[in-house]
C-alpha cells in the first residue's frame, strides 16, 4: 500500500481489517468507510474519497486475493461487509464481476458489429487454444 499510510505493512493492515470485517457480516451489517478506516489506520480519515484511498486499496487488493469483501453504498448503512456463502456470494460476484464484464463484452460486440454469443464463443475458443499452448509449453 502506498499513500498515507505506508508504514503500516500489507499484512497487518489485512489482519486489521479480517478482524474489524468479522464483526459485519452481510450488507445488512456493514461499516462506513470512515468507520472502517478509523478502525484499520487508527486514525480518522481526511476525507470521505481521498481520504480513504488507502483502504479502498487494501480491499481491492485483498479480493484479488479471494477474499469476498461486499461494499453497499446505500444511504441508510452502506459500507464495507464480509459476504456470506450461498446465494450472497453469488450475488455479489454478479454485481461485482459479471455484469460489468458482459457490459463491456456487449459494448466491444456492438463495436464489431457481431452478435455478444458469436463474440463469446471466438473468446471460449481463444482461451482454450492458449490453454492447450501453455500445456504443451510444460509438457515438452
Amino acid at each position: 500500500m502506498k499513500g498515507e499510510n505506508e508504514q503500516m505493512s500489507f499484512k497487518a493492515a489485512a489482519g486489521v481489517i479480517m478482524m474489524a470485517l468479522s464483526r459485519h457480516m452481510g450488507p445488512e451489517h456493514a461499516i462506513g468507510a470512515d468507520a472502517l478506516y478509523a478502525e484499520v489506520f487508527g486514525e480518522a480519515a481526511k476525507g470521505k474519497i481521498n481520504g480513504t484511498k488507502a483502504l479502498r486499496r487494501l480491499v481491492t487488493a485483498l479480493r484479488k486475493k479471494g477474499i469476498a469483501i461486499g461494499s453497499s453504498c446505500r444511504t441508510d448503512g452502506g459500507g464495507y461487509y464480509l459476504v456470506r456463502a450461498g446465494s450472497e456470494l453469488e450475488d455479489f460476484r454478479r454485481r461485482m464481476y459479471r455484469r460489468p464484464a458482459l457490459r463491456k463484452l456487449s459494448l466491444d460486440a456492438k463495436l464489431g458489429k457481431i452478435a455478444l454469443p458469436e463474440l463469446l464463443g471466438q473468446i471460449t475458443l481463444n482461451l482454450s487454444q492458449r490453454a492447450t499452448e501453455a500445456q504443451r509449453g510444460q509438457n515438452g
